[in-house]
Protein backbone atom coordinates (compact mmCIF):
# COMPACT_ATOMS: atom_id res chain seq x y z
CA UNK A 1 0.00 0.00 0.00
CA UNK A 2 1.64 3.36 -1.06
CA UNK A 3 -1.13 5.83 -1.60
CA UNK A 4 -3.82 7.24 0.01
CA UNK A 5 -6.32 6.12 -2.52
CA UNK A 6 -4.97 2.70 -1.42
CA UNK A 7 -5.87 3.66 2.17
CA UNK A 8 -8.90 4.91 1.26
CA UNK A 9 -10.49 1.91 -0.44
CA UNK A 10 -8.51 -0.67 2.32
CA UNK A 11 -10.81 1.79 4.94
CA UNK A 12 -14.23 1.40 3.28
CA UNK A 13 -13.78 -2.36 2.50
CA UNK A 14 -12.78 -2.52 6.16
CA UNK A 15 -16.56 -0.74 6.96
CA UNK A 16 -18.66 -2.92 3.99
CA UNK A 17 -17.07 -5.89 5.90
CA UNK A 18 -18.12 -4.43 9.47
CA UNK A 19 -21.71 -3.56 8.46
CA UNK A 20 -22.04 -7.31 7.17
CA UNK A 21 -21.04 -8.92 10.82
CA UNK A 22 -23.29 -6.07 12.22
CA UNK A 23 -26.63 -7.29 10.22
CA UNK A 24 -26.27 -10.39 11.75
CA UNK A 25 -25.12 -9.48 14.98
CA UNK A 26 -27.86 -6.78 15.59
CA UNK A 27 -30.36 -9.56 14.70
CA UNK A 28 -28.60 -11.56 17.61
CA UNK A 29 -28.90 -8.51 19.85
CA UNK A 30 -32.33 -8.03 18.81
CA UNK A 31 -33.14 -11.38 19.48
CA UNK A 32 -31.46 -11.93 22.85
CA UNK A 33 -32.68 -8.67 24.32
CA UNK A 34 -35.67 -8.57 26.69
CA UNK A 35 -36.39 -5.05 27.06
CA UNK A 36 -39.22 -4.60 23.84
CA UNK A 37 -37.75 -0.97 23.35
CA UNK A 38 -34.05 -2.47 23.19
CA UNK A 39 -35.48 -4.96 20.60
CA UNK A 40 -37.21 -2.13 18.39
CA UNK A 41 -33.77 -0.23 18.48
CA UNK A 42 -31.88 -2.86 16.96
CA UNK A 43 -34.26 -3.88 14.36
CA UNK A 44 -34.09 -0.39 13.07
CA UNK A 45 -30.46 -0.23 13.47
CA UNK A 46 -29.91 -3.36 11.64
CA UNK A 47 -32.67 -2.18 8.67
CA UNK A 48 -30.13 1.64 8.62
CA UNK A 49 -26.97 -0.79 8.75
CA UNK A 50 -28.46 -2.79 5.48
CA UNK A 51 -29.19 0.78 3.93
CA UNK A 52 -24.86 1.61 4.82
CA UNK A 53 -24.23 -1.28 2.93
CA UNK A 54 -26.02 -0.65 0.27
CA UNK A 55 -24.19 3.36 0.39
CA UNK A 56 -20.90 1.87 0.62
CA UNK A 57 -21.36 -0.35 -2.12
CA UNK A 58 -22.44 2.57 -4.45
CA UNK A 59 -19.09 4.25 -3.35
CA UNK A 60 -17.21 1.46 -5.11
CA UNK A 61 -19.12 1.91 -7.55
CA UNK A 62 -18.91 5.78 -7.90
CA UNK A 63 -15.31 5.27 -7.69
CA UNK A 64 -14.58 2.31 -10.15
CA UNK A 65 -13.45 -0.14 -7.94
CA UNK A 66 -14.01 -3.31 -6.09
CA UNK A 67 -13.84 -3.98 -2.03
CA UNK A 68 -10.97 -5.64 -1.01
CA UNK A 69 -11.33 -9.06 0.55
CA UNK A 70 -10.77 -7.95 3.79
CA UNK A 71 -12.33 -8.80 7.41
CA UNK A 72 -12.90 -5.78 9.81
CA UNK A 73 -10.94 -7.69 12.87
CA UNK A 74 -12.32 -4.14 14.99
CA UNK A 75 -16.08 -5.54 14.90
CA UNK A 76 -15.13 -8.88 14.89
CA UNK A 77 -13.80 -8.11 17.83
CA UNK A 78 -16.48 -6.72 19.91
CA UNK A 79 -18.97 -9.87 18.37
CA UNK A 80 -16.53 -12.33 19.92
CA UNK A 81 -16.48 -10.32 23.17
CA UNK A 82 -20.24 -10.74 23.30
CA UNK A 83 -20.62 -14.54 22.43
CA UNK A 84 -17.77 -15.18 24.82
CA UNK A 85 -19.97 -12.78 27.46
CA UNK A 86 -22.67 -15.16 26.86
CA UNK A 87 -20.69 -18.33 28.05
CA UNK A 88 -20.70 -16.78 31.71
CA UNK A 89 -25.08 -17.66 31.66
CA UNK A 90 -25.52 -13.87 32.16
CA UNK A 91 -29.00 -13.04 33.56
CA UNK A 92 -31.23 -11.10 31.40
CA UNK A 93 -30.76 -7.63 33.16
CA UNK A 94 -27.36 -8.26 32.81
CA UNK A 95 -27.72 -9.36 29.29
CA UNK A 96 -29.48 -5.97 28.17
CA UNK A 97 -26.64 -3.99 30.00
CA UNK A 98 -24.22 -5.98 28.45
CA UNK A 99 -25.63 -5.16 25.14
CA UNK A 100 -26.08 -1.47 25.16
CA UNK A 101 -22.22 -1.25 26.21
CA UNK A 102 -21.55 -3.22 23.20
CA UNK A 103 -23.60 -1.27 20.96
CA UNK A 104 -21.67 2.14 22.21
CA UNK A 105 -18.69 0.31 21.53
CA UNK A 106 -19.20 -0.77 17.69
CA UNK A 107 -21.31 2.80 17.64
CA UNK A 108 -18.16 4.97 18.45
CA UNK A 109 -15.60 2.49 16.25
CA UNK A 110 -18.04 3.00 13.29
CA UNK A 111 -18.43 6.68 13.92
CA UNK A 112 -14.22 7.23 13.87
CA UNK A 113 -13.96 5.21 11.25
CA UNK A 114 -16.32 6.88 8.90
CA UNK A 115 -15.07 10.55 9.74
CA UNK A 116 -11.80 9.25 8.73
CA UNK A 117 -12.77 7.95 5.35
CA UNK A 118 -15.19 11.28 4.81
CA UNK A 119 -11.99 13.27 5.52
CA UNK A 120 -10.06 11.48 2.94
CA UNK A 121 -12.78 11.51 0.39
CA UNK A 122 -13.04 15.27 0.45
CA UNK A 123 -8.95 15.57 0.28
CA UNK A 124 -9.55 13.30 -2.54
CA UNK A 125 -12.78 15.42 -4.28
CA UNK A 126 -14.39 12.76 -4.06
CA UNK A 127 -17.86 14.64 -3.34
CA UNK A 128 -20.31 12.37 -3.59
CA UNK A 129 -18.68 9.78 -2.26
CA UNK A 130 -18.40 12.00 1.46
CA UNK A 131 -21.88 12.67 0.56
CA UNK A 132 -23.06 9.15 1.18
CA UNK A 133 -20.38 8.48 3.61
CA UNK A 134 -21.78 11.59 5.68
CA UNK A 135 -25.29 9.52 5.56
CA UNK A 136 -24.16 6.39 7.35
CA UNK A 137 -22.11 8.85 9.79
CA UNK A 138 -25.51 10.65 10.38
CA UNK A 139 -26.98 7.39 11.21
CA UNK A 140 -24.06 5.72 13.70
CA UNK A 141 -23.84 9.02 15.62
CA UNK A 142 -28.21 9.40 16.39
CA UNK A 143 -27.82 5.79 17.22
CA UNK A 144 -25.27 6.14 19.68
CA UNK A 145 -27.36 8.91 20.95
CA UNK A 146 -30.17 6.33 21.56
CA UNK A 147 -27.72 3.75 22.88
CA UNK A 148 -25.97 6.06 25.43
CA UNK A 149 -29.82 7.04 26.00
CA UNK A 150 -30.47 3.12 26.72
CA UNK A 151 -27.47 3.10 29.26
CA UNK A 152 -29.12 5.14 31.19
CA UNK A 153 -32.55 4.23 31.50
CA UNK A 154 -31.38 0.03 31.68
CA UNK A 155 -29.26 -1.01 34.85
CA UNK A 156 -28.94 -4.16 36.75
CA UNK A 157 -31.37 -5.20 38.69
CA UNK A 158 -29.08 -5.78 41.56
CA UNK A 159 -25.57 -3.41 41.79
CA UNK A 160 -23.33 -6.19 44.07
CA UNK A 161 -24.54 -8.88 46.05
CA UNK A 162 -25.03 -9.22 50.15
CA UNK A 163 -21.24 -9.69 50.46
CA UNK A 164 -19.88 -7.17 47.77
CA UNK A 165 -22.11 -4.20 49.90
CA UNK A 166 -20.74 -5.49 53.53
CA UNK A 167 -17.56 -4.96 52.28
CA UNK A 168 -18.53 -1.47 49.95
CA UNK A 169 -19.47 -0.13 53.83
CA UNK A 170 -16.81 -1.57 55.70
CA UNK A 171 -14.32 -0.10 52.94
CA UNK A 172 -16.38 3.22 53.28
CA UNK A 173 -16.08 3.81 57.11
CA UNK A 174 -12.56 3.01 57.57
CA UNK A 175 -11.05 6.45 58.29
CA UNK A 176 -8.92 8.16 55.35
CA UNK A 177 -5.07 8.50 55.60
CA UNK A 178 -3.77 11.63 54.84
CA UNK A 179 -1.05 11.93 51.75
CA UNK A 180 2.01 13.13 52.69
CA UNK A 181 2.97 16.10 50.71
Amino acid sequence: METGHELFIHGMTDMLDAERQLVQALQELEDDSANSQLKKAFAKHREETEGQIERLQRCFELLGEEPEDSECKGIKGIIEEKKAFMEEDPSQDILDVFHVGAAIKSETYEICEYESLIDMARQMKHSKVAQLLSQNLREEQATLKKMEAFSKKIKPERMMSEEQERKARATSARPRRKRAA
